[in-house]
């Protein structure tokens, strides 16, 4: 396995996290021009058959008939929950703001490794979980402020998508090493993707889709930059041993998000909102940092996982 230079890794990660902060807003300007559930569905899929270019080759590796369990899970929580559910619910609140409250994953990952893996417990994990909560709270309270944006089934919608964002990361640990990755994420993103394209064509109209050029750039650069390429830079830092970094800077996602929906769509930045994600920021810090000594902590696949959206 070749190591990445220092200078690649940083390249690298810049990219995750100005694609991944991007997509949020430009996935709400997307939803302007073609439905909830069939945005879901197409980008997705379309993300997924780029991959099938790059799994093939490792067919040997795919094992289907005994692990298509797996695969199938993985698509239901990963892709028709979490990419489902934060297409709808970006119809409901600021892309920015939609984003701080996803990015609470990494606490709920916290909680569910503590209780169903046995994973340690320490005093920067529950500060960082309070602070989560705080967080989320303070954000909630000055909804009122943001000019008739918020919504309460836009948070929950918001708090589901980070919910099945985190049980799909501990499912991933308690399987992944049963599976290869490449093929993983491709068929999570064909299958969920497919199942929501389905779905959408049930009860959306395709009709009702605007082939605008710019949504058609749009609905591209999510499939080919966010969803396909991320994915492949995402796995070739885990493979040079660079999961730990990954993770440690997915809190700039957020950020991204919020300053690029302030910039471009014109959406509102509270007091209130920038505090909330100040809280949301530490608390993710504080629960993916590791005591000095101390071996405590998500293994690196985990905390890989973390920063896959």
């Amino acid at each position: 396995m070749r190591k990445l230079s220092k200078l690649q890794s940083v390249l690298l990660i810049l990219f995750l996290v100005i694609v991944w902060g991007v997509n949020w807003p430009l996935s709400k300007f997307a939803l302007s021009f073609m439905p909830p559930v069939l945005f879901s569905g197409i980008r997705t899929l379309l993300g997924g058959i780029l991959l099938l270019f790059v799994a093939i080759p490792r067919m040997g590796k795919l094992n289907f008939r005994a692990t298509w369990p797996i695969y199938l899970v993985s698509a239901l929580v990963n892709v028709v929950l979490y990419y489902g559910l934060q297409t709808i619910g970006l119809e409901y609140l600021p892309s920015g703001l939609f984003s701080a409250i996803v990015f609470l994953q990494p606490v709920l990952v916290g909680i569910f490794s503590w209780l169903w893996l046995g994973e340690s417990m320490n005093g920067l994990k529950i500060a960082g979980l309070i602070l989560g909560f705080v967080g989320v709270g303070v954000i909630c309270s000055g909804a009122g402020g943001l000019s008739g944006h918020i919504s309460v089934a836009g948070i929950l919608l918001a708090l589901g998508s980070a919910l099945s964002w985190a049980l799909g990361t501990i499912y991933v640990k308690k399987t992944g090493s049963r599976v290869d990755p490449i093929w993983l994420v491709t068929l999570q993103l064909m299958t969920g993707g497919l199942f929501m394209t389905l779905l959408g064509s049930g009860v959306e109209r395709w009709s009702d889709i605007s082939w605008k050029p710019a949504f058609i750039v749009s609905l591209l650069f999510i499939s080919i930059f966010v969803i396909a390429m991320g994915w492949l830079v995402f796995y070739k830092l885990i493979d040079s041993g660079e999961a730990s970094k990954v993770a440690s800077y997915t809190f700039l996602i957020p950020l991204v998000a919020i300053l690029t929906g302030t910039l471009f769509l014109h959406e509102p930045f509270t007091v209130s909102l920038l505090a909330g994600l100040v809280l949301i920021v530490c608390s993710i810090y504080f629960v993916n940092r590791k005591p000095r000594g101390s071996g405590a902590g998500l293994p690196a696949r985990t905390r890989g996982q973390q920063a896959q959206r």
